[in-house]
C-alpha cells in the first residue's frame, strides 16, 4: 500500500528568478517592438529612396528618348527646309528663264505675225483693188461732180452758150464711160473669182458611204514562255489619226469573236512574192537557199470566225 510523504517546499527563490525572468522578457519584448519599428522605417525610407531613384531614372530615360528624337526631327526638318529652299532658287531661275523665253517668243512671234498681217493686207488690197479704186477714186468724183461739172455764167452769145454745154456733156459722158468701165472690171474680177471658188470647192454635198480598208491583224509570240503581242497594221492613206484610231479600237473589240486556225498550204501570192524579194535581195546564194528553206518550213496560223 502506497505511503505519503508530506513535505514543505519553498518557492520563493523560484518565483524571483521567474520574475527576473519576465522583467528580461518585457525588456526584450520592448527592444524587439522598438527594433521592429526601425526595420519597418528603414524599409519605408529605402523604399521610399528606391521609388524615388526609379521615377527620376524612368524621368530622366523619358526625357533623353524624347530630346533624342526632338533632335532627330529637327534635323529632318532642317535638312526639308534646305531642301525646300534649294527647290525655290531653283523654281525662281526656272521661272526668270521661262519668262525671258516668254518674252523672246512674244517679241518674235508678234514681229512676225505684223509682218503676215501686213502682207494679208496687202494681198487683200491687190485683189481687191478696183472695188478699192471705185470706192476711194470714182466715188469722190461722183460725189463732187457739182465741183468738177461747173456751169459757166449764163452771161454771152448763143455760140459760146452752145460750146460750153457740149463741153460739160463730153465731161459728163467721159466721167460715166470711166464709171462703166470701172464697174465692168469689177463683175469681171468678181466672175473670175467665183469661177476659181466653184474649180475648188466640192460639187453638191458630201454624201455618206461605205468605204472597205484593208487592215492586217498579226500576232508574234516574244519569247519561249508563250507572251504574244498583237499588231495592227492600216492603211494610211486618205485616213486621218481619228479614224486609224477608231479602226484599231472597233478591230480590238472585235477580235474576241475570232480564233486563230492552222493554214494547210501557203498561200501562192504569198509564197510568189517572198521568192521575188529573196532573188532581187543583194544576198550570197547560201543565204538565199537558208531563207527559202526557212520560209518553207515556217507554219502560221490567220483568223477565222
Amino acid at each position: 500500500m502506497a505511503s505519503y510523504i508530506d513535505c514543505v517546499v519553498d518557492t520563493n527563490p523560484m518565483a524571483k528568478e521567474i520574475e527576473k525572468v519576465s522583467h528580461h522578457v518585457n525588456a526584450t519584448t520592448t527592444a524587439v517592438v522598438a527594433m521592429q519599428t526601425a526595420v519597418i522605417a528603414a524599409e519605408k525610407e529605402a523604399s521610399d529612396h528606391v521609388c524615388e531613384k526609379v521615377n527620376e531614372g524612368f524621368y530622366t530615360m523619358i526625357r533623353s528618348q524624347i530630346s533624342q528624337k526632338m533632335a532627330k526631327l529637327q534635323s529632318d526638318v532642317d535638312s526639308l527646309l534646305m531642301q525646300l529652299a534649294q527647290q525655290q532658287k531653283q523654281l525662281g531661275s526656272i521661272r526668270t528663264r521661262m519668262e525671258r523665253d516668254y518674252n523672246m517668243l512674244l517679241a518674235r512671234y508678234n514681229k512676225l505675225f505684223n509682218s503676215l498681217n501686213q502682207n494679208l493686207k496687202q494681198r487683200v488690197a491687190e485683189l481687191d483693188r478696183p472695188t478699192m479704186n471705185f470706192a476711194l477714186g470714182e466715188m469722190e468724183h461722183l460725189t463732187n461732180r457739182s465741183k468738177l461739172l461747173t456751169a459757166t455764167v449764163p452771161v454771152g452769145q448763143l455760140e459760146s452758150v452752145m460750146q460750153s454745154q457740149r463741153i460739160l456733156a463730153s465731161n459728163a459722158k467721159y466721167q460715166g464711160m470711166r464709171v462703166i468701165n470701172n464697174m465692168k472690171d469689177f463683175l469681171a474680177d468678181l466672175n473670175e473669182q467665183r469661177e476659181l471658188t466653184s474649180s475648188i470647192l466640192l460639187s453638191g454635198e458630201a454624201r455618206e458611204g461605205l468605204l472597205s480598208i484593208p487592215v492586217v491583224m498579226m500576232e508574234s509570240c516574244l519569247d519561249h514562255n508563250g507572251t504574244t503581242v498583237e499588231n495592227i497594221v492600216i492603211n494610211t492613206t486618205c485616213l486621218n489619226s481619228t479614224t486609224q484610231r477608231s479602226i484599231q479600237n472597233s478591230i480590238t473589240a472585235a477580235s474576241e469573236g475570232f480564233h486563230w486556225t492552222d493554214v494547210s498550204s501557203k498561200d501562192t501570192e504569198t509564197r510568189n512574192e517572198y521568192n521575188k524579194m529573196v532573188a532581187s535581195a543583194n544576198l550570197p546564194d547560201r543565204v538565199k537557199d537558208l531563207m527559202g528553206i526557212l520560209f518553207q518550213s515556217t507554219s502560221y496560223q490567220t483568223l477565222k470566225k
